[in-house]
């Protein structure tokens, strides 16, 4: 019989039945009333998600897309162009940046480190000029979160502009763009807003359409103007992915029907069961407690293991998918992700897997630890225990 797939990694995530559901709609034409009426109700529930005023645009395409986007619309060359780097998505800000031709000022804190932010001011009171802060909210290459909500207000009397890949966190963790002062924010489908790849989701500011409109960077099929302008009649520039705007449609449905403050607690318990349950079984965690991420837990191979071997293990015994590490942490993370349609259920059929993988490799561990840690952090959470 063949294994049921059971994805427990940072994107694509599960897709829950309503948004399958809706996806197999028939396809109707992308210059039709109808398909019009429902850009118009994505527009409203994507800012209710992203809690800001601003304009949103969906764009067909990957969140890498949506980032490309970004620096094409609000960087010109030689520009000077600050990256915050935590991670390998960090990184990629950071080539997209010079791809673009800027001016880049890398400030690199080691993976696994959130942004300092006192080193961040003290770059910025040191480099006058510069234009532009890409910035990772949700590192999910590293478990790391940053404070989002420090970097605005640091930026908030700057003529910087604030730009922020949301990409694994919106639909997860809490994103206040108006209120955190982010002047262009990125993110996509496949993550917590538990839709199938495909979309890229940016809202812009006033601020930032002050720089979009004297940008001189060639672009597009990722010009945002054009989609501004298509905007109006509530349509994109060009053919969007019809099918997946019916599956965002119901996503959002699903995540406003439960509330923003549930989803976002939700997560945060889901976060600390696997956290409670990696330390029961001995098991390192890779970012500090405090800037420890609530939708993917990154966790240290043990006893020098390649990760990659114990995956190997969940996924060809039980159909169970980890995401490894990247870049310099390939073969010494696995990262357990939690976001979008997971359960409690979810968390502890990954825990107990994850246990019988571990004795597969000849560790010494005490089946049901870090099952029980687990259930005790979700028994805690009802008030039953």
């Amino acid at each position: 019989m063949p294994k049921k797939l059971r994805l427990m990694i940072p994107g694509p995530t599960p897709v829950p039945p309503a948004v399958q559901e809706a996806m197999s709609r028939p396809i109707m034409g992308h210059r039709s009333k109808e398909f019009a009426r429902i850009s118009e109700g994505l527009y409203h529930k994507l800012r209710q998600v992203l809690q800001t005023q601003n304009q949103v645009f969906i764009l067909t395409s990957s969140g890498t897309g949506g980032m490309e986007a970004a620096v094409a619309n609000t960087v010109n060359p030689g520009d000077k162009v600050l990256v915050l780097v935590t991670g390998k998505f960090g990184e990629r800000w950071r080539d997209l940046a010079r791809i673009y031709k800027a001016d880049v000022i890398e400030m690199n804190f080691g993976w696994g480190n959130p942004v300092d932010l006192d080193a961040v001011k003290t770059r910025l009171d040191a480099e006058p000029g510069i234009r532009v802060v890409l910035a990772t909210h949700n590192e999910t290459s590293t478990g790391v979160v940053n404070d989002i909500a420090a970097l605005g207000a640091m930026l908030r009397d700057r003529d910087t502009l604030l730009v922020v890949d949301a990409v694994s966190s919106l639909g997860g963790i809490e994103v206040r763009t108006d209120a955190w002062n982010v002047d262009v924010l990125v993110s996509a489908s496949q993550k917590a807003l538990m839709v199938p790849p495909g979309l890229a989701i940016i809202s812009v500011s006033p601020r930032a359409w002050e720089r979009i409109e004297v940008c001189r960077a060639p672009r597009y099929y990722f010009d945002l103007p054009a989609a501004r302008k298509a905007l109006a009649k509530w349509n994109t520039a060009y053919t969007p992915a019809v099918s997946l705007f019916y599956g965002l449609d119901a996503a959002l449905d699903l995540i406003l029907a439960e509330g923003l403050e549930r989803v976002f607690a939700r997560h945060r318990k889901l976060a600390a069961a696997t956290r409670a349950a990696v330390k029961a079984l001995g098991l390192e965690l890779l970012p500090p407690e405090a800037a420890a991420s609530p939708v993917v837990t990154a966790v240290r191979s043990p006893g020098g293991t390649d990760a990659d071997a114990l995956r190997k293990v969940l996924a060809d015994r039980f159909g169970i998918y980890f995401a490894g590490g990247q870049g310099e942490l390939k073969g010494r993370i696995f990262r357990i992700a939690h976001m979008g349609y997971v359960d409690e259920a979810d968390i502890l059929c990954a825990v107990a897997t994850l246990e019988v993988a571990l004795a597969t490799l000849g560790f010494d561990v005490a089946l049901g630890s870090g099952t029980a840690a687990a259930q005790r952090v979700f028994l805690e959470a009802r008030g039953e225990a």
